[in-house]
């Protein structure tokens, strides 16, 4: 049996499905599951299990078996905790039958065979009674189901159908409660994430400005939450609006309602501005006291307490469907929507029809103009990065003449405008990708004088181009479909693809790219490929094993991309330049490949090494993907933060035996294959 997985090619530019091993779906899921980073978590664990330990002694209290549910129990932990806190009987449910089969080896590993029972079910398909998975209804309902926006997961159609079906009445739950928590802010590098700004152009005819089209200015956009490590966004990047408030509420030992709702708060304003962002995270109380609290609060909240890091649950950005001026002092009214998996919010000046429920339509935003679908988080932010344009605009005035004839390859560019607005008006400049163009054009009165081509590069004709041959050719390069930082490299094989299109003496922008490297330190985000050995006590070596299998069925090989704006790494060598991509040719049939050392400078734990891409415009105008700068002594790096760089963790990182020697230089092999597109690399240590 085999099983078939969607991949961008980075050759044509276009989402593919490939034939791949039964088993590869699992050794996906599980090389790049959160796991490790769940039981690197020690604040999450020890309030697990002091929860569990208070929930197991009030049902003896009251003298009571103990009967536990561990809904998504994963390695079994939870479970374990229970066990071996008191309970008498443990019902462990996990859907994902790799993850049961290693919670069942764990659980006997650690002597709780007797007392947990593992069952590879999803919960609603768990059934009760004598002959069924549980003798009885649980008293005590342990979970951990929750995402960074809470209920994303589907935490509560789960809690209402174990309420209904699983659990007796008035159970204990651990956690006791969640409690969602908002605040206010104005923040232009947020809202660049969600909103188009005017781009300004200084052409030899005046300034020209490259407005977004009033589709895009109203589209309320998608509900889909912006999850980001809200900890490393720095205070000047935002100004708080009002003071931080609750939002709601779920209380877990209680039935829980999964129906679309609303909440409403009302804020008084701590400052004037413009309402743009709401801020949300989320904390747990493990018991009825509250006196055992889980938080993500950011550090502007709760400046004196001690960090856990973690990657599994962090913090939400909403983006208003309008940015909306407030004043300080004069109240407003914030709504949140839910459905059963995604929350959103809007803003009132006034109270209105509080009071008539049927007013509030708790209905999920829908996209109309197309961009939020297109572009992601960051793609907006490149677009409204006015140094990136400017260099941009700088490269095109050094290879625009009056007669020039150009051809644009990019998803959802602005470059044919700003091509256009450079030139001369005669000039007829052609776009080959239909994304978002026809708006853009007519938004700025273009609709004549930029032509979209309907086409793939591979089925561009002579006809497409009027008879005309093309003298630029640009691109910046972006393609909605690239996961890594040479994806982007399909503008090569498009520009490939149309080269009988190219006059003899065609420029290119880019005319090459580099691949950089770097080896790198990380301030936590080492712990996601890091094994875990024990956790609380219990052995779960296990698991590590499971992981680093199915890392070797594929995924050692490989980089992931990760935006390390939002993960702190020290450098500890130079950056070095290892590959270079010559777009003024075709791309070649044969492989390109390099090896090398790269000293390390700096002491420090070899964790990996980051790759990303160059892009040369012009004579001397560059554009990076990745490092922007070493900022100290220390070696703390600035990375793009508009874009997501390649990390490849090196085996050290997930051996549990730790190097007693720290390596003075890494070796390194890189082979890029012209058929396939795809990079392979290896490193080793010295």
């Amino acid at each position: 049996m085999k099983t078939f997985c969607g991949r961008a090619n980075p050759t044509t530019g276009a989402m593919e499905w490939l034939e791949e091993d039964e088993n590869y779906d699992y050794h996906q899921e599980i090389a790049r599951s959160r796991y490790a980073d769940m039981l690197h978590d020690k604040d999450r664990n020890t309030k697990y299990y002091q929860g569990i330990r208070a929930a197991v002694s009030r049902v003896k209290e009251r003298g009571e078996k103990a009967i536990v549910l561990d809904i998504g129990t994963g390695t079994g932990l939870l479970s374990m905790m229970a066990a071996s806190a008191g309970a008498d009987f443990c019902y462990a449910i996990e859907v994902f039958k790799p993850m049961a089969n290693a919670a069942v080896k764990i659980v006997e590993k650690n002597g709780f065979r007797d007392k947990i029972k593992v069952i590879n079910k999803h919960s609603t398909e768990v059934t009760v009674g004598p002959d069924g998975d549980m003798q009885c209804r649980a008293n005590i309902l342990v979970t951990e189901l929750f995402d960074t926006e809470l209920i994303g997961e589907g935490a509560l159609p789960t809690y209402e159908h174990a309420h209904k079906y699983l659990v007796q009445e008035g159970c204990e739950a651990v956690p006791h409660r969640a409690t969602v928590y908002v605040q206010l802010v104005e923040s232009k590098r947020m809202w660049s994430w969600s909103k188009l700004f005017p781009v300004h152009v200084e052409a030899e005819d005046g300034e020209k400005i490259i407005v977004s089209p009033s589709e895009m200015e109203n589209c309320p956009g998608v509900p889909s939450v912006c999850d980001i490590q809200l900890n490393q966004m720095p205070s000047s990047d935002f100004t708080v609006l009002s003071d931080v408030v609750t939002m709601f509420s779920v209380d877990f030992s209680k039935p829980v309602r999964s129906a679309p709702t609303y909440y409403r708060v009302q804020l008084e304003p701590v400052k004037s501005g413009k309402a743009q962002i709401v801020l949300s995270w989320w904390d747990i109380d493990m018991d009825p006291s509250g006196m055992i609290n889980c938080t993500m609060a950011p550090y502007w909240v709760k400046p004196t307490a001690a960090f856990q890091w973690r990657d599994h649950w962090m913090q939400c950005v909403y983006f208003l469907p309008n940015e909306e001026p407030v004043l300080q002092g004069e109240k407003v009214y914030l709504t949140a929507c839910r459905d059963e998996y995604s929350v959103w919010y809007k803003l009132q000046k006034d109270r209105g029809e509080e009071e008539k429920k049927s007013d509030v339509r708790v209905e999920s935003p829908v996209c109309r103009c197309q961009a939020h679908l297109l572009w992601n988080r960051p793609r907006f932010g490149q677009l409204n990065d006015q140094n990136r344009t400017c260099q941009y605009i700088k490269s095109l005035m050094k290879v625009l003449k009056t007669d020039s004839v150009c051809l644009c390859i990019s998803d959802g560019s602005l470059l044919p405008v700003l091509a256009h607005y450079l030139g001369a008006k005669q000039v007829q400049y052609f776009f080959l990708f239909f994304f978002l163009c026809v708006l853009f054009f007519k938004a700025n009165h273009l609709e004549d004088k930029i032509k979209i081509i309907e086409a793939r590069p591979e089925l561009l004709t002579s006809s497409h181009l009027e008879d005309k041959k093309i003298s630029v050719l640009v691109g910046e390069p972006f393609f909605t479909t690239s996961l890594l930082p040479w994806h982007n490299l399909y503008f090569w094989y498009a520009r490939t693809a149309v080269t009988s299109h190219l006059t003899s003496s065609v420029t290119v922008l880019p005319q090459s790219a580099s691949l950089h490297m770097m080896i790198v330190e990380f301030q936590d985000l080492w712990r996601i490929r890091s094994p875990c050995g024990t956790c609380e006590g219990f052995d779960v070596r296990t698991m590590d094993d499971m992981i680093k299998n199915s890392l070797n069925f594929r995924e050692s090989k490989e980089a992931e991309p990760h935006p390390l704006w939002e993960y702190p790494c020290k450098s500890l060598s130079d950056p070095q330049e290892v590959l270079t991509f010559d777009f003024r040719k075709t791309v070649p049939q044969h492989c390109l490949s390099t090896e090398g050392s790269i000293k390390l400078l700096r002491k420090g734990k070899s964790h990996g090494a980051v790759l990303w891409m160059e892009y040369h415009l012009a004579a001397d105008i560059s554009i990076s993907t990745g490092l922007m700068q070493i900022s100290n002594e220390k070696g703390n790096c600035e990375w793009n933060p508009h874009c997501k760089q390649a990390v490849y963790f090196f085996s050290s990182v997930i051996e549990s035996e730790t190097l007693s020697d720290l390596p003075s230089a890494v070796t390194y092999a890189i082979n890029f294959d012209t058929k396939t597109g795809d990079i392979a690399m290896d490193f080793k240590l010295l």
